[in-house]
């Protein structure tokens, strides 16, 4: 399965999680509580595990062009960032910039930004 979000550097914070009905794959965002997270480890279903909060830099799929230092918001059904708010969750800022649809830039979790 290709990454979400790939786990490039920085200082994550995690928090518990058990996830109830699927196993989660290292590598995934999940969003609980209206909150993107990143699962670092595979989580089997029912087990005890944890996800990022915030704090990492993630290397991540953009839905077109998108400047670094802009905020992002996460789109679970096409699995990549955005630059639209729409319904889609708060994920952090890009890092470095995005060239187009399905290309790749560097983003700091902080769904407080």
């Amino acid at each position: 399965m290709p990454y979400d979000a790939q786990f490039s550097s920085g200082n994550p914070l995690t928090v518990d999680h058990t996830p109830s009905g699927a196993a989660v794959p290292a590598g995934a965002v999940v969003v609980t509580n209206d909150t993107p997270r990143v699962c670092h480890r595979d989580i089997a279903d029912g087990a005890l595990g944890a996800l990022a909060a915030e704090g990492g830099v993630y290397l991540m799929t953009g839905d077109g062009i998108i400047a670094a230092d802009k905020r992002v918001y996460w789109d679970s059904t096409n699995k990549k960032i955005t630059l639209t708010a729409s319904t889609f969750k708060i994920f952090g800022v890009t890092v470095t910039a995005c060239s187009g649809n399905n290309a790749t830039c560097l983003v700091r979790h902080d769904p407080s930004a």
